[in-house]
């Protein structure tokens, strides 16, 4: 009875969170951004493993979601734009696959290959920072952060799982 109902909830989410956080203001979506980007890469950015990010664009975009953030980096700082001067790489996909990626509950290689996952413009650049989160540890995330990830991950899977048609031992013999 739960997974028609989780089914739908992951499908849905997006058309009845669009709207919504697209009247979020982009200084508020930014005042959130940087301070989270900048606790969540502390260690990469301390160790100076961002720095191939200076002076670079980098786009975010969320399709399903219709949001979309340029982020660079500035003197050991992450920043958050609504716009950049040029896009030097980007990242695009649904909201669902870029949370899956972010639990380490979906591989970034095997959606781009499926091309639920898009990287486009400087491919070496965007191998260096798909590496840099590859290589982040969950277990530094605040549990704030982490826990909430994790169990929305695990919604999704389970949402998405349930759409997958089970094969029955009628329909495999025919």
């Amino acid at each position: 009875m739960f997974q028609p109902l989780q089914r739908r909830l992951v499908a849905q989410a997006p058309q009845l969170l669009r709207r919504p956080l697209g009247m979020v203001p982009f200084a508020l979506q930014r005042r959130l951004m940087e301070p989270l980007l900048a606790r969540v890469f502390r260690e990469a950015i301390a160790d100076g493993d961002l720095d191939f990010l200076a002076d670079k664009w980098l786009k975010v975009e969320v399709t399903d979601l219709g949001l979309c953030w340029f982020i660079s980096q500035r003197e050991g700082a992450l920043l958050v734009s609504d716009a950049a001067p040029r896009v030097d790489v980007s990242f695009s996909g649904s909201g669902s696959d870029l949370i899956l990626i972010s639990a380490r509950k979906e591989d970034p290689d095997t959606l781009f290959f499926q091309r639920r996952l898009k990287i486009e413009g400087d491919t070496e650049l965007g191998l260096a920072l798909k590496n840099l989160i590859d290589s982040l540890d969950l277990a530094a995330l605040p549990a704030l952060l982490r826990y909430p990830l994790l169990d929305l991950a695990h919604l999704i899977e389970q949402g998405q799982a349930s759409e997958q048609p089970v094969a029955t031992a009628q329909g495999a013999a025919l």
